[in-house]
């Protein structure tokens, strides 16, 4: 089992930056490959980012390309979504997830664990 919590999320101005983090808990965290998904008000959960259990493989979403960088710290149990010229369609519910399978994934299905998400709002 692994228990995930989200922080970071606020309201910042177009332009602007966020670092959002995910604590595991559990001693198998790096065993895990994590993702970052977002869902705005009337819209599907859809992906952001992957990153693979040792760090060296992400994905990202083509939307997020070139301004948001994942990484991870299995030191720390820890992921990062270091978030870059933030623009208002970036505003959603971030959430943190964890795949049994070790490796990076685009796909809801594919992840077994959901952290409760942050809220990140970026005005114009």
């Amino acid at each position: 089992q692994v228990h995930l919590v989200e922080s970071g999320g606020g309201l910042v101005q177009a332009g602007g930056s966020l670092r959002l983090s995910c604590a595991a808990s559990g001693r198998t965290f790096s065993s895990f490959g994590m993702g970052w998904f977002r869902q705005a008000p009337g819209n599907e959960r859809e992906f952001v980012s992957a990153i693979s259990r040792s760090g060296n493989s992400a994905a990202y979403a083509d939307s997020v390309t070139g301004r948001f960088t994942m990484s991870r710290d299995n030191a720390k149990n820890t992921v990062y979504l270091q978030m870059n010229s933030l623009k208002p369609e970036d505003t959603a519910i971030y959430y943190c997830a964890a795949s049994r399978r070790g490796e990076y994934y685009r796909n809801r299905e594919d992840y077994d664990f959901w952290g409760q998400g942050t809220q990140v709002t970026v005005s114009s």
